[in-house]
């Protein structure tokens, strides 16, 4: 998984403290933003970097589905705890037609998450 940002070193804070993640790699701008940084979210690699003129962009038109099942209800909790700050709620934390608790938001850096279990 790999996102650009704007304020890409406040991502990777919030990010790190949204998943319980590792920072497993940081190369900082100098302005202090990132060129590049890699977060272990659970088992998989979350990538931050700055949002540049150079990058280009058609739309949010991707979801990162974090599917954690059964049993994992806390994680789901905290998660969305952290995530939902200044987010724009499109499903809030509840049960749907297939997870007994889900949610799906843009958080305030402009990425769309689905967290269930």
């Amino acid at each position: 998984m790999q996102i650009f940002v704007k304020g890409s070193d406040k991502a990777l804070a919030f990010y790190q403290n949204a998943f319980d993640a590792k920072v497993v790699c940081s190369y900082p701008n100098l302005d202090g933003t990132l060129m590049h940084s890699e977060l272990d979210v659970y088992g998989q690699i979350l990538a931050v970097s700055e949002l540049t003129e150079k990058t280009t962009l058609t739309g949010n038109t991707m979801m990162f589905c974090l599917h954690f099942g059964e049993g994992k209800e806390t994680i789901v909790q905290k998660i969305y705890d952290e995530l939902k700050d200044e987010a724009e709620i499109i499903s809030p934390l509840g049960p749907c037609s297939y997870s007994p608790l889900e949610a799906d938001l843009i958080d305030k850096f402009g990425i769309r998450w689905c967290v269930f279990v």
